[in-house]
């Protein structure tokens, strides 16, 4: 049960703004400026926060971004790894997933590139929880819906 103390200590939240910003790539331009401007929050403070936090990313790797705006014109984000469908795009090197999922396979890959995508997304705040199996049987039915054969081996 929160105390009195801890309930005054929260600040009131603004908004919760979502956000794909290319790794290393964040500039007060659109998106990220107008996002952050209608709230008026300092936009230099996460351009450069958030290319410090995402340098270690090749850049224009989409990253998904959670800011959540409080009242006195803070902030605080969260930075979450890319998505698995790109991830799966990546590794099986197409541009667009298929038209027909289940009746045209684009591609195949193979269940150690499913392996390495789920430790990658372990690392994602809200994944962290999840066992790799789970997390691999998540990516198999990504990976089906967007016309990806999963093999034990090419």
């Amino acid at each position: 049960m929160a105390t009195l103390k801890d309930a005054a200590a929260k600040k009131p939240i603004l908004a919760t703004i979502r956000l794909l910003v290319p790794a290393g790539a964040a500039r007060p331009a659109p998106p990220v400026g107008p996002a952050l401007g209608f709230y008026r929050l300092n936009l230099m403070a996460f351009c450069k926060d958030f290319n410090a936090r995402t340098q270690k990313y090749k850049a224009d790797t989409p990253m998904q971004v959670t800011l959540t705006a409080y009242k006195d014109s803070t902030f605080e984000f969260v930075v979450k790894s890319p998505s698995v469908s790109w991830f799966l795009k990546k590794a099986a090197g197409i541009e667009t997933a298929s038209s027909r999922p289940g009746h045209n396979a684009v591609s195949s890959l193979t269940l150690r590139h499913v392996y390495e995508i789920a430790k990658l997304k372990q690392s994602d705040p809200f994944c962290k929880h999840m066992s790799i199996e789970a997390l691999c049987k998540s990516i198999i039915g990504t990976a089906n819906s967007m016309g990806i054969e999963i093999v034990k081996d090419l």
